[in-house]
């Protein structure tokens, strides 16, 4: 068989594949199976990526320690996301948590997005304790040292971890001390409320 020949086909070949041409074989039933594979393929990712990180949230638990008489602050924060906070943070240096400890960094944004404020909104202070990875997160620890366990009755929170970065960011708070809990939701419409526990 020639070149030409070979090639004419070819042509024909492809041709019957996607405009379901007369050949040798059924193209038009072949496309519409390799259609669905890829259809089928998009959606199986789709869901996928839906699942491993359906939308942008952060879970903070605040729990009283009577031993040490402070509140143990805890951030659960997914690590691309607090990577790409970071990223933002270091002027667009890139961080990856895994290569090295970026303890200061970590610090100094957390202190900008997180605040616990008295009534008269004179902000409480953090002492940072460090970070550790868990899966596909980071914890991240703060305490909140020489407090009663109605250290955070009439307080004020500021809450906008991640906010500059997404719209959807929801950041939940669970606050514990003795036998109360309460659980405070904060969004992008609502980063700054009033708490009493």
């Amino acid at each position: 068989m020639s070149r030409n020949e070979q090639k004419r086909q070819g042509q024909t070949y492809l041709s019957g594949l996607f405009f379901g041409a007369a050949g040798s074989g059924d193209h038009g039933s072949r496309l519409a199976s390799v259609m669905a594979g890829g259809a089928l393929c998009f959606l199986l990712v789709s869901l996928v990526a839906f699942v491993a990180h359906p939308f942008h949230t952060s879970l903070t638990q605040i729990q009283y320690d009577a031993k040490n008489q402070a509140f143990e602050v805890s951030f659960r924060v997914f690590t691309d996301d607090l990577e790409t906070a970071l990223t933002k943070e270091n002027n667009g240096n890139k961080i990856h948590l895994q290569d090295q400890k970026h303890d200061r960094l970590i610090e100094k944004y957390i202190r900008k997005q997180f605040i616990i404020a008295d009534a008269q909104r004179k902000p409480k202070v953090l002492t940072y304790i460090g970070y550790e990875p868990e899966g596909d997160a980071q914890w991240i620890y703060f305490e909140l040292p020489g407090q009663s366990p109605d250290g955070l009755k009439n307080v004020v929170i500021k809450h906008t971890l991640l906010m500059d970065l997404f719209d959807d960011q929801v950041n939940l708070v669970n606050l514990q001390s003795s036998q109360q809990k309460k659980t405070i939701v904060f969004r992008n419409n609502q980063p700054v409320q009033a708490v009493s526990l």
